[in-house]
């Protein structure tokens, strides 16, 4: 069930945090190289009520694999999926019509696959953007780049404890915090995540949760 939140409108530009002074805590997952992680998470959502927004690459085939675990999930809106590129790339080194093919190629497939719409929201591969390439996004409507206040750093391997000590140190009020879906640790220690959640009375939300678009 969604939480009651009074929604504000989408803002300008770049999202970094969430607008909220509530206990309000974005949790987005990011790539999805590792079938089985992705697999975990989807288990890990519907198993806890945590509110997820993943920013998947399509060229991953984890997320046509595990297609029909998902997409209760997305039609739910418990999680929410944005559009990371199709292939995971250098927004700042393509051209303006690269970077609509990119975006395009994956929002096609998103929509195919989970019959949802990805926009407004994106993210840049490593957090690589300019005015020119949010102009280009934003002519097929992906208006609201998304970046974080926190990460869990995980794009490569990292220890478990390392996961855990940065989630210690993020996992805030407002804070959009980046996780990706590449690497088995983060799912070990779903359990302490989940608790830490609950410590610190934090309520999981999705961008939609927060945005009225």
């Amino acid at each position: 069930m969604a939480p009651a939140v009074l929604k504000v409108p989408l803002p300008a530009g770049v999202i970094t945090s969430l607008p909220t002074s509530e206990q309000l805590l974005a949790w987005t997952v990011d790539d999805g190289s590792d079938s089985e992680v992705i697999r975990r998470y989807l288990d890990f959502a519907r198993t806890s009520g945590t509110r997820l927004t993943f920013f998947l690459n399509g060229s991953y085939p984890g997320w046509s694999e595990h297609a029909e675990l998902l997409a209760p999930l997305v039609a739910s809106g418990q999680v929410q999926l944005g559009n990371h590129t199709w292939s995971h790339a250098d927004l700042t080194a393509l051209s303006d019509a690269e970077i609509v093919a990119e975006l395009q190629r994956n929002h096609d497939f998103i929509v195919s696959t989970f019959g949802t719409d990805p926009r407004p929201y994106y993210r840049p591969p490593y957090g690589y953007r300019d005015e020119r390439t949010d102009a280009a996004a934003a002519s097929i409507g992906y208006t609201s780049p998304v970046m974080w206040y926190g990460s869990l750093a995980d794009s490569a391997l990292r220890t478990d404890r390392e996961i855990l000590d940065l989630a210690h140190q993020w996992f805030l009020p407002a804070h959009i915090v980046i996780g990706h879906a590449n690497f088995l640790p983060v799912t070990r220690v779903f359990p302490q995540l989940e608790q830490l959640i609950t410590d610190r009375g934090l309520t999981t939300v999705t961008l939609n949760d927060i945005f009225s678009t």
